[in-house]
């Protein structure tokens, strides 16, 4: 069950996984996990093991419907256990949710694929990174705008 982290104690823990998936100074974690707090639109979320911060989500609502994943990780020593896809079962189980977006990079592209994700290159967005849209389709014969 994801829990909305804007009032979790343990901002250090929310910190060291939002790092991992960001690849970022100090300060460009606490700005974006500053954003998380105060915008509306966007929600962090976390994924708790017997009262541990396993893992993290943050979304934001891009269009009706539709919702964009900005970040996603587990803890080293949660990984591949499926709380990653877990986490993202449950966002698209969401009645209001139709579609799931994300960008990632070569490293987590089978992630995404093997989470049911439709892949497409976006090319090379930083010189020598190659980037790449994931899209999940939740509601599957259900006619979605936009796509």
């Amino acid at each position: 069950m994801l829990i909305s982290l804007k009032n979790y104690w343990d901002s250090d823990a929310v910190k060291r996984l939002l790092a991992e998936c960001m690849w970022a100074d100090e300060n460009k974690v606490n700005e974006e996990l500053e954003r998380y707090l105060a915008a509306d639109g966007c929600e962090l979320f976390g994924c708790f093991i017997s009262g541990e911060l396993a893992g993290i989500t943050g979304i934001r609502c891009t269009a009706p419907h539709e919702i964009e994943l900005r970040h996603l990780a587990v803890k080293a020593e949660w990984r591949g256990r499926t709380i990653g896809r877990a986490m993202i079962a449950e966002l698209a189980g969401r009645e209001d949710v139709e579609r799931i977006r994300a960008e990632t990079d070569l490293d987590a592209v089978g992630f995404y694929r093997n989470a049911g994700f439709e892949i497409a290159s976006l090319g090379e967005k930083y010189p020598g990174i190659e980037r790449f849209e994931c899209v999940l389709h939740t509601r599957p014969g259900r006619e979605t705008s936009g796509v």
